[in-house]
């Protein structure tokens, strides 16, 4: 099951990168004389939802695999990556597309509400890809599936 989780995890990244920067585009090329329709906030839905999909496996993960053991991860790059980096990375850009979804549904006008969901989308997303243990990070490397 452990295993299961990890693959669905790492691979689910993909649907979720290819849909924060679809939805950051959209915002993006429509915010100057684009109509917030009901396929830009599924857009924009559809991305916010893969992240807190993507949480809820993270958060298994890290209770399946025990990482907390008190400070002595610190001294271990891997360990505290994920205990600590990767964790607090995706914890706050996961509260960041959180903020910008929420943000647009209560803007007034569309123009406002495409420039919420791609800011702080794009925020999200570089912090996202900061904090992933992509295959080329020395010793981090977990695969690209």
């Amino acid at each position: 099951m452990l295993n299961g989780l990890i693959h669905a995890h790492s691979g689910l990244r993909w649907l979720l990168l290819f849909a924060l920067v679809y939805a950051i585009f959209n915002a993006f090329s429509k915010k100057k004389n684009g109509r917030f329709e009901a396929k830009d906030k599924m857009i924009s839905l559809f991305a916010f939802i893969l992240t807190h999909v993507q949480l809820l496996i993270g958060l298994l993960l890290y209770l399946l695999e025990k990482r907390w053991t008190g400070f002595s991860h610190m001294k271990d790059a891997y360990s505290r990556f994920f205990a600590v980096e990767h964790t607090l990375g995706m914890l706050i850009a996961i509260v960041l597309i959180t903020l910008g979804y929420i943000q647009s549904k209560k803007a007034t006008t569309d123009s406002k509400k495409f420039g919420k969901i791609g800011v702080y989308y794009l925020i999200a997303l570089i912090i996202i890809i900061a904090s992933i243990p992509w295959p080329f990070r020395e010793a981090l490397g977990a695969g690209w599936f």
